[in-house]
């Protein structure tokens, strides 16, 4: 079956925008195609800075034929009627059927239509497909009427080797494409995709993003290896270089000596940031006087003069980069803090010097909860204290440095340089720059006690901020990052085994809150709000480990808010549901618990009283009130000592007194006494198993 090419031939597209324009061309595609009844083998989609492709192979040559029946007015019906369905249905009276349907006889007519060639319908289709294909930011431009992400140059489009004319404007259509903008500029004609494929390769332009990254890639590692030296891993920078370039060539400069005293993160910062450049490591993995560019292009001097242009950029840029240091050393850290009062931390939410009030007391607060849970702690509290609320009085200092104005990436970076070059202990330093960590799923977790609390502290009083405010995460919408803020701080906790109460922490963000905003008619709220964003996000990190989330939501409407506690009894009930007796207890337990709730909706009350003993009058009823007194007692010491597995064996000792009950037992007889302590045994087992979890939210049979 035939092919379909499309080549977009434009200015640079932005590397950042390509990989999602790639994605949206072959969803759209899909959409489309089908939508037109012309269903797709393959369609992939290449982009490069200058080319945006489609690819779909295996296209039928024509829609299949279509046979549509409707039903018209009764035979007899008045003749303006009948005419009215005959000409919308586009046959003659001759050409309809006469059907009794038991209603009586109606006309029908059989409509039958070929499908249209695929080459008619495409033109029509691949122009909306490119006026739907969404841009984070468009322009419009002098050869079409409507916007793109760059201006479009030309169109190749076949169909079958066939060209297929876009009404784009101004924008010529046919089968031209040009090669790498410099080694070979001239228009070529094309046949097909494989043709397409072999003239671009010969004309130095590698269409697939992956081979352009595989190629950088090992080009990077060769070039560092000649030197002996190894590449700074990059995976970003990675894939924005390789959207920059259709024919990479990989190139070594030097960095010149009186640089590198600066501290490594500014060199590999002011390389990467402003020129794209890789960092090169020695064999101790320190940071080595040279860098690697891509190029794109094949120079006739072996890239001499590129090289030189770039070390001397470099060099203009370090120079900078020198000044900043050694202008800001000048000025300590704690003389910086009354300038945060000209930074806004977000509208309504006050500056950037509240916010570090609020962090030297919640700090230090977050240290003693660490402390008093920790007893390797206990003797250094209130050294862990000071360090943690020193070290969030001066975390955001480094805002109004030069450095940071010019390298917004070396936030808290540059203010552990400056702490240590000031003398501050190594730990207050350590916690100023870890207190933004942290910022990914892939980035380290910081561990030292001090540097978790004053890193929680941070996320913390940004999440009751704003939601104080009522500036929540709305579906895919998290402008503040408040997302991340929540992943960030449940790592915090479960990476470090940190026992603590995240309502108690919550709270003490919140009393906070009211006194910077000076109000005290701020409820409890927010607090509600953001363990209710906790659970969700809990839901979602803990998914890629398999974890179901229903139990975690069964955990947490106990009001649990110790998330290491928390992970633990979830997977002691994990494990619980996954036994024999766990399934059937469960089934049990739902059976008790629709009783009660049907016969307390019922009755208008609640059955949460014990059932007295003295009424029960069949044996099945004694023997489940007393295995229940036993489970009681082992529940809640196993929930004492935190030995969720004890409690999962004391709830599965009920299972036999259970089945005896709902099969021996009739639960509404006419005593109503009878009756109303009976119901109250069932409450009993709902009430048991609920010190556990409230296994009324898990799903499904086990």
């Amino acid at each position: 079956m035939p092919e379909l090419l499309l080549e977009l031939l434009t200015e640079e597209i932005p590397a950042r925008m390509q990989r999602r324009a790639a994605d949206d061309m072959v969803r759209l595609a899909h959409d489309k195609l089908a939508v037109a009844g012309l269903g797709v083998a393959k369609a992939e989609s290449f982009v490069t800075p200058r080319r945006l492709v489609l690819v779909c192979e295996d296209l039928p040559a024509s829609q299949v034929d279509m046979e549509e029946e409707r039903r018209g007015p009764r035979v007899g019906a008045p003749g303006p009627a009948i005419e009215g369905f005959l000409k919308s249905a586009g046959v003659t009276l001759a050409q309809c059927e006469q059907r009794d349907t038991g209603k009586g006889v109606f006309y029908f007519a059989v409509i039958r239509r070929g499908g249209r060639a695929t080459a008619e319908i495409l033109p029509e289709l691949l122009r909306a497909l490119l006026l739907d294909l969404p841009w984070p930011k468009s322009m419009r431009f002098p050869a079409a009427s409507f916007r793109w992400v760059r201006p479009i140059d030309s169109v190749l489009c076949l169909f079958g080797g066939d060209v297929v004319q876009l009404d784009l404007g101004g924008i010529a259509t046919g089968n031209l494409s040009q090669g790498h903008r410099f080694l070979a500029p001239r228009a070529f004609a094309v046949s097909g995709v494989a043709d397409y494929r072999k003239r671009l390769r010969e004309s130095y332009v590698m269409l697939d993003a992956k081979d352009r990254s595989r190629a950088i890639n090992l080009a990077l590692y060769e070039r560092a290896a000649e030197v002996q030296l190894t590449v700074k891993d990059d995976p970003d920078l990675l894939e924005e270089v390789t959207g920059l370039v259709e024919w990479p060539v990989v190139m070594m400069g030097a960095i010149d000596p009186v640089f590198m005293d600066l501290p490594s993160e500014v060199l590999t910062t002011a390389m990467r940031a402003h020129q794209r450049y890789f960092s090169c490591l020695d064999r101790n993995g320190k940071l080595a006087p040279r860098f690697l560019l891509v190029a794109n292009n094949i120079a006739d001097d072996g890239g001499q003069a590129i090289v030189a242009g770039n070390e001397r950029v470099l060099r203009a840029r370090l120079a900078d980069a020198r000044f900043f240091w050694d202008t800001d050393r000048k000025i300590r850290l704690a003389a910086r803090l009354p300038k945060l009062s000209e930074r806004i931390f977000y509208q309504g939410l006050g500056t950037m010097a509240d916010k570090a009030e609020r962090l030297t007391r919640l700090a230090g607060d977050i240290a003693d909860q660490i402390a008093r849970r920790r007893p390797d702690l206990a003797r250094t509290a209130p050294v862990l204290h000071q360090t943690a609320a020193r070290a969030g009085w001066l975390a955001k200092a480094d805002l109004t440095s030069a450095m940071v104005g010019e390298f917004p990436e070396l936030q808290g970076i540059m203010g552990r340089y400056y702490a240590e070059a000031e003398g501050e202990p190594n730990d207050v330093a350590l916690a100023i720059a870890e207190h933004y960590s942290p910022l990914g799923p892939s980035d380290r977790c910081p561990s030292a006690p001090a540097s978790i609390a004053v890193a929680m502290a941070d996320k913390i009083d940004t999440l009751v901020g704003f939601f104080i405010i009522g500036e929540k995460p709305t579906g895919s919408k998290d402008p503040f990052a408040l997302r991340r803020a929540a992943l960030g701080a449940i790592r915090l906790i479960l990476e470090n085994d940190l026992r603590l109460s995240l309502r108690e922490v919550l709270r003490g963000a919140l009393a906070q809150w009211r006194d910077s905003l000076a109000s005290s008619r701020i409820d409890d709220q927010p607090i509600i709000e953001v363990l209710d964003f906790f659970g969700e996000r809990l839901k979602v990190h803990l998914r890629d480990r398999g974890v179901r989330h229903d139990l975690i939501t069964a955990v947490f409407a106990l009001g649990e808010d110790d998330l290491v506690r928390l992970t633990r009894r979830v997977a002691a009930l994990a494990a619980f549901l996954g036994t024999e007796d766990g399934a059937n207890l469960l089934v049990a337990y739902r059976r008790a618990a629709n009783i009660v709730g049907i016969e307390e909706k019922r009755d208008g009350v609640t059955y949460s009283g014990m059932p007295d003993a003295a009424r029960f009058v069949e044996a099945e009823e004694s023997a489940l009130g007393a295995r229940l007194d036993a489970a009681e007692r082992l529940v809640a010491a196993a929930l004492e000592t935190e030995d969720f597995a004890d409690a999962m064996m004391a709830l599965a000792g009920l299972r036999g007194q259970i089945d005896a009950f709902f099969t021996e037992i009739t639960v509404n007889v006419g005593d109503q006494e009878l009756r109303a302590n009976r119901l109250s045994l069932l409450a009993r087992i709902r009430g048991t198993f609920d010190r556990v979890a409230d296994f009324s939210c898990i799903e499904g049979q086990m």
